[in-house]
This record gives structure tokens, C-alpha cells and sequence, in this order.
């Protein structure tokens, strides 16, 4: 049975998604907010999110977002808007589709097929990233080196997080740029800054690297490959978390 879950603060819309997709065997499972909600994507693993904008305690935007850094797994999203650059710009985020409010559950549940039928899994990622001493949660955005909160930069963040996503592989200096910088001026000399900035906050050795590694003339990569290193799930711990 797939299993659904379905992320909406209005109890009335949940009760109707899930009399809807269980009469067509479903498993439901159902979160308030964003926060469950992310909790609930990362413990359960479903195969479908039927994800609302209007959520009490974040945009639904940016849950998006957060799933993305991590998941593949489709994503639907509700809004009461029908704006067409609405549309374009959550479909840019990630969005497999964008269904406006109100809808039939027919129409709902072949979208929801559909999306799972391009589905495909093969590069679905864990949220938590280890390194060594180094661990970061995609989810919650905490970094910890030994367990010790780590507090970074937004823009080390954005680093940390981007080679994270890509652990094991070689980032060339200008993908970085973009991805940190995007269309604002950046540069390999400010690249470099920061990835030194980086390194004081999450080397052992700042000036012997284990973890950023360089790669010449070429960019960085995070070496997973390192002594007690994984790439694997992780507990999320809600109370630690960086500054970005």
C-alpha cells in the first residue's frame, strides 16, 4: 500500500484527504505543521506529500526547499492561489505538481499516480550527512563536529550544506559559486575565504584538512571517506541547531 502523508493545519481538509485516498488503499498519515511534517517525511518515508502553503509555523515554500536538500520523493502542493507565476516558481523549487483549492479528489488522486509513476528512486538521499566528527542534518540544518554545536554563516551553510548534498564528490569552484552567490558577485578569492572560514569551524587541523578537501585548480568535495565516516540516517535533535 503507498503510503501517503498528507502536511495541512486545517483538520477538515485532512479528514477529506484521507477518507479519499484510503477508499483507494492508502496508508494516511497526517502532520499540522511543518515541523511534524518534516519529521514525519524523514522517520516514514512515504511515498507521496500532499504539502499545503499555508502552514501555521512555516511557508510551505520552504519546506519544499528542505525536502529537496534531501528527497526525491513527490510532492504535491495545495494553495488558494491559481497565480501562474506562483505555479512556475514552486514547480522551480521541486514541486512535482500544484493543484488549487478547491479540488475533487479524482482529480487529486490521478495527479498523485502520475506523480508517482515518474517517480523514480534512485537518487534519493538520507537527511543526515556524517563525516568523521562532522555531522549535518539536511532537515533541521544542525551541524555538529563530536556532538558540539557547530554556528555558522548563513553562506557557510550554504556551503557546507551544498557539498553535503553531493558527499564523495568533486564540486567545481564555479558550481559553488553559483549555488552560494547565485547571480551576485562572487568569486573564486571569495570562495576560497570562505571555505577557510569553514575549516576553522570544523577541521581538527585547519591547515591539514581531513574533511573540505581541495582538489587543484578544480573545486571541493566532502570527504566521506574518512575514518568513522557515514552516509546514513541520523536522529534529528530539534533543540541544536546552526545559525543560517
Amino acid at each position: 500500500m503507498p503510503r501517503v502523508l498528507v502536511i495541512d493545519d486545517e483538520a477538515q481538509i485532512r479528514r477529506f484527504l484521507r477518507a479519499g485516498f484510503e477508499l483507494h488503499d492508502y496508508t494516511v498519515l497526517e502532520a499540522e505543521n511543518a515541523t511534524l511534517g518534516l519529521r514525519a517525511a524523514t522517520i516514514e518515508k512515504p511515498d507521496l506529500i500532499i504539502l499545503d502553503l499555508n502552514l501555521p509555523d512555516l511557508d510551505g515554500s520552504e519546506v519544499l526547499e528542505r525536502l529537496r536538500s534531501w528527497s526525491n520523493v513527490p510532492v504535491i502542493v495545495l494553495s488558494i492561489q491559481a497565480d501562474e507565476h506562483e505555479k512556475v516558481r514552486l514547480l522551480k523549487l521541486g514541486a512535482d505538481d500544484y493543484v488549487v483549492k478547491p479540488f475533487g479528489i479524482s482529480e487529486l488522486l490521478a495527479r498523485s499516480e502520475a506523480a508517482m509513476r515518474r517517480h523514480i528512486r534512485s537518487t534519493n538521499r538520507e537527511p543526515v550527512v556524517r563525516a568523521g566528527p562532522l555531522s549535518i542534518d539536511l532537515v533541521s540544518r544542525v551541524v555538529t563536529v563530536k556532538g558540539n554545536r557547530v554556528q555558522l554563516t548563513r553562506k557557510e551553510y550554504a556551503l557546507l550544506s551544498t557539498l553535503a548534498t553531493h558527499a564523495g564528490l568533486v564540486l567545481t569552484h564555479q558550481q559553488l559559486i553559483d549555488e552560494i552567490w547565485g547571480n551576485r558577485a562572487g568569486n573564486i578569492q571569495y570562495l576560497r575565504i570562505l571555505v577557510r572560514k569553514l575549516r576553522q569551524k570544523v577541521e581538527s587541523d585547519p591547515t591539514r584538512p581531513t574533511l573540505i578537501i581541495s582538489e587543484s585548480g578544480v573545486g571541493y568535495r566532502l570527504d566521506v571517506a574518512a575514518a568513522g565516516s557515514t552516509y546514513a540516517r541520523g536522529d534529528i535533535s530539534a533543540d541544536i541547531k546552526c545559525t543560517v
